[in-house]
């Protein structure tokens, strides 16, 4: 019924590796990948758990429609607790790599313990080994991947697995697959190199079997593919321009945080857009942007591949960058620019690949660099503290920066700690952007309210991909709303957080959801696994995933006076664009919320819900 059926657990400690059978019961009620994978861990580690600890578990996990003809069935999902944040960390990537370990034979991998030495895990199928990995070890993502591959002898050989930020926990490093996918956030390559976990390389050659309905099942994602194709934003934005066609827009609603959130829109936003980076440039004549590309079984083709201006001080001596790389996301030319206050659209580049490279987020390094700005323009931190000389603008600050957190040197190690203890340490806490220890995307809460309510109640910290109510509160989808009031928007983030527990659960790409709403994505599930998978079925489940993430976090030590926003977005205005003199009201949306939610003045869930939702 379009899952594996079976899971492999790895004690690390001591070695053994063994198949489980999956927990079908489960898997009707938590679907797969997040919200499966979720399930296990909350039920097998205390939630006070030091993330960092041999009692901590790592899970990758992959979903129903992973590795099928769904389009973008290529998802799967790293879930930890997290070391940034402490609270739930459910990391989502794309490229080949989950519908690899489907097609090997597996739903997940649980990963217990912590080895003595550096280890990777190798799965072929049926034939899964722990291996030796201290040749491995100080190496980056590239090598990594180029040396498995070579070594295994087997081109086609997909691995997953951190660089030199993991290895030395970072606590953003990220876990990266197919050279520049990532499963980002909230540090949980930082859990892998604290288990000595170096990689896994799979190779599956079974397919994805067991689909309930075969027939119905290729009818309806053709279908489904169309209305992709048809979708202005799915079948024409997205595959010509990627995520970055946000730049731009985002800045003209006056959303764009800029200098650690000082200001809402950048002046240098058409300088690092996606515009930009398809005209050619005037030092080379060529386009930063090469080509699109796509993940597994991707119809919309969002990514990007760029090549950085060889001349350009950033790489001038570096030609191992000269290449065709893995190009700027929107999040990503945000916090290494608009945050920082920089426009050179090529230092971004270098910053990026240095951050798929070494497997850090470029959110959090990014942002978590604003801050260390804005404490260089105020006289916190000084050039002899730095390395450098470090305003607001200095696209060299930013390439040394992105340098010594790769490598875990000098002040990279205390930019590696992230912003919340970082401005802590430096006596600014309120200059961290951050909700429980992780820092913002790129979208300011004065300007789209809906996000400040969302990035206030993500379970796994501040977010965009929990609750993306820049859907419809600024590009009208599926309906649209005003983004500069609060009337509506709990019931909205509500309905936004529920449905994408469901997306990322079933193994599909959150984008699909443009074009998609819950209706397009129900009956490929139904045809896959069963008709038991109703609409209303699957509105309980993504309600169930969201509430299971909650408990967790409570029992961890969170409570309602962690959904909050920093200072300056309820108490500073809003410097410019339409959102002028407006902060946040997070005030006002968050009782409304919680009763929505079903949840107490605490942020508690109340009995009922609990009962309902069969928690």
């Amino acid at each position: 019924m379009s899952w594996a059926g079976k899971i492999l657990r790895v004690n690390l400690t001591t070695g053994e590796v063994k198949s489980e059978p999956l927990n079908m019961e489960w898997a009707r009620a938590y679907l797969g990948s997040r919200g499966l994978a979720t399930k296990y861990l909350t039920s097998e580690i205390d939630p006070k758990v030091d993330p960092l600890s041999t009692e901590n578990k790592i899970i990758w996990s992959t979903g129903p429609l992973t590795g099928t003809m769904a389009s973008t069935g290529g998802r799967y999902t790293v879930v930890t607790k997290g070391p940034l944040t402490g609270a739930i960390a459910c990391s989502n990537s794309g490229g080949y790599w989950g519908a690899e370990l489907k097609m090997a034979g597996w739903d997940m991998v649980i990963f217990e313990g912590a080895s003595p030495r550096p280890v990777f895990l190798y799965i072929e199928d049926d034939k899964v080994e722990l291996r030796d990995a201290a040749h491995l070890w100080g190496k980056s993502v590239w090598e990594t991947e180029g040396t498995l591959k070579k070594e295994l002898q087997d081109p086609l050989v997909r691995v997953s697995c951190i660089g030199k930020a993991g290895e030395q926990q970072v606590l953003f490093a990220a876990v990266v697959n197919d050279l520049h996918r990532a499963a980002g956030r909230s540090g949980v390559g930082a859990v892998m190199g604290a288990k000595n976990l170096k990689a896994i390389a799979v190779r599956g050659t079974q397919g994805v079997g067991n689909i309930a309905d075969p027939k119905e099942f290729m009818k309806v994602t053709f279908e489904k593919k169309k209305v992709l194709a048809d979708n202005a934003v799915t079948g024409q934005g997205l595959p010509a321009y990627g995520t970055q066609v946000l730049m731009n827009v985002i800045n003209e609603v006056g959303a764009l945080p800029t200098r650690n959130h000082r200001d809402s829109q950048f002046e240098g936003a058409k300088d690092i857009s996606a515009e930009a980076m398809a005209v050619p440039r005037k030092t080379d004549g060529k386009p930063h942007l090469v080509t699109n590309q796509a993940c597994f079984g991707c119809t919309i083709a969002c990514g990007r591949i760029s090549k950085i201006d060889e001349k350009h001080f950033s790489v001038e001596n570096k030609p191992q960058y000269w290449g065709a790389s893995g190009g700027l996301e929107y999040e990503a030319a945000w916090a290494l620019g608009a945050a920082n206050g920089v426009n050179d659209l090529e230092v971004l580049q270098y910053a990026n690949l240095l951050c798929n490279e070494e497997g850090m987020d470029p959110i959090s390094f990014g942002a978590t660099v604003g801050a260390v700005m804005e404490l260089y323009e105020m006289g916190v931190l000084t050039k002899e503290q730095l390395g450098i000389e470090a305003p607001f603008g200095s696209a060299r600050a930013l390439a040394y920066f992105a340098e010594i957190t790769a490598r875990g040197e000098g002040f990279g190690k205390e930019i590696g700690q992230g912003s919340k203890r970082l401005t802590a340490k430096y006596g600014h806490p309120d200059l961290t952007m951050s909700v429980k220890g992780q820092e913002f995307p790129a979208y300011d809460a004065r300007g789209i309210q809906g996000m400040g309510l969302a990035y206030a109640t993500s379970n796994r910290g501040a977010c965009h991909l929990r609750g993306y109510t820049v859907a419809s509160e600024v590009l009208g989808i599926p309906v649209k709303t005003d983004p500069l009031t609060a009337d509506g928007k709990p019931e909205l983030v509500k309905a936004f957080q529920d449905a994408t527990a469901v997306f990322d659960s079933a193994g599909i790409c959150i984008f699909t959801s443009f074009a998609w709403t819950l209706s397009d994505v129900q009956p490929q599930v139904a045809a896959a696994c069963g008709a038991e998978f109703t609409m209303d079925n699957l509105n309980t489940i993504g309600e169930r995933i969201w509430n299971m993430e909650r408990d967790f976090n409570n029992q961890a030590g969170f409570t309602a006076q962690d959904d909050m926003l920093p200072k300056r977005l309820l108490t500073e205005g809003a410097k410019s664009g339409p959102a002028k003199g407006l902060t946040s009201k997070l005030g006002e949306m968050l009782p409304k919320y919680y009763e929505a939610r079903g949840w107490d003045a605490n942020g508690q869930l109340k009995p009922e819900t609990r009962t309902r939702l069969g928690l």
